[in-house]
């Protein structure tokens, strides 16, 4: 049995599709018996338990083989990641009362960068968690394609896309979530003691031209980016109803600038761009 946190979101939602295609048990971890009723109907078991409640987490985790941790994403988060902070602490007092036999987490590249930006909650998590004494698994997944779904409405209305990446010719590092969900899921279906980093991208690195170029092919219409100006992004996401947008801002940063990067060689997947944003068009039309 494998229990899945972050069931109802694209990564876990893939990873629990993964273990299932291979005939595994799966353990639908909830928030609210809603969100499990898909999940039952598909053969898992269905546990309900907030990301801060540590003793539902550890009802959750007993009598597993494997857990997969994904944590709630925070965009603007207190100063000190006090949110993140109190959804480790619960975390890490389940799995130590629990036990499973192995913990893969949803971590991000860049973890280990010292600059202090949105992407530090993960590393928190690694290092608060990196201190129990079990079998964990960090997967430390690129940018994912999947968040040109921002993308879609300009490119379809105006042909215009803003984007914060940039420059708008520089490859960046992405990764569909289908490729993220099958590496989760073979990590916990491997046997393995100690910590794992394992880092993954997609086939080739892709430039925000790129991501515009296929847009273009797949609406039948020209498309092209424009960068957003640094100085102009505090407005911008205080409009899209953001608080504390400076760790969000120095994230950008960190891609654009080049110091959110890989520890070392990273695993390729296969799921190439176009596929990804072929089948965002066709979930968003």
């Amino acid at each position: 049995m494998y229990a899945i946190t972050g069931i109802s979101g694209q990564v876990g939602g893939a990873v629990a599709r993964s273990l299932l295609a291979a005939g595994q048990p799966v353990r639908a971890v909830v928030r609210n018996a809603g969100k499990g009723g898909a999940w039952a109907a598909q053969g898992c078991q269905v546990a309900l338990a907030e990301m801060n409640d540590a003793a539902a987490l550890q009802a959750a985790f007993t009598g597993v083989e494997g857990v997969f941790i994904l944590l709630p994403p925070i965009f603007a988060p207190s100063p000190g990641f006090q949110e993140t902070r109190r959804t480790v602490a619960a975390l890490h007092q389940a799995l130590a009362a629990a036990r499973p036999a192995k913990v893969v987490c949803l971590s991000t590249i860049g973890a280990q960068t010292e600059p202090e930006n949105l992407l530090t909650q993960l590393q928190i998590m690694e290092q608060e968690l990196g201190r129990l004494d079990l079998p964990l698994a960090f997967l430390r997944p690129a940018w994912f394609m999947e968040n040109a779904l921002w993308d879609i409405a300009p490119a379809r209305s105006t042909g215009v896309i803003p984007s914060f990446l940039q420059p708008l010719d520089k490859p960046v590092p992405m990764v569909a979530t289908a490729d993220v969900g099958q590496v989760a899921a073979e990590l916990l279906l491997e046997q393995w003691q100690g910590k794992r980093v394992v880092e993954l991208e997609g086939p080739q690195r892709i430039t925000p031209n790129q991501i515009a170029a296929t847009f273009s092919e797949l609406l039948g219409k020209p498309v092209h980016m424009e960068a957003v100006a640094r100085d102009e992004w505090p407005a911008v996401f205080t409009a899209q109803g953001s608080g504390n947008h400076a760790p969000r801002m120095q994230m950008l940063d960190g891609f654009n600038q080049g110091w959110i990067a890989f520890a070392g060689p990273a695993r390729k997947g296969a799921v190439p761009l176009k596929t990804v944003l072929k089948d965002l068009l066709a979930a968003n039309g």
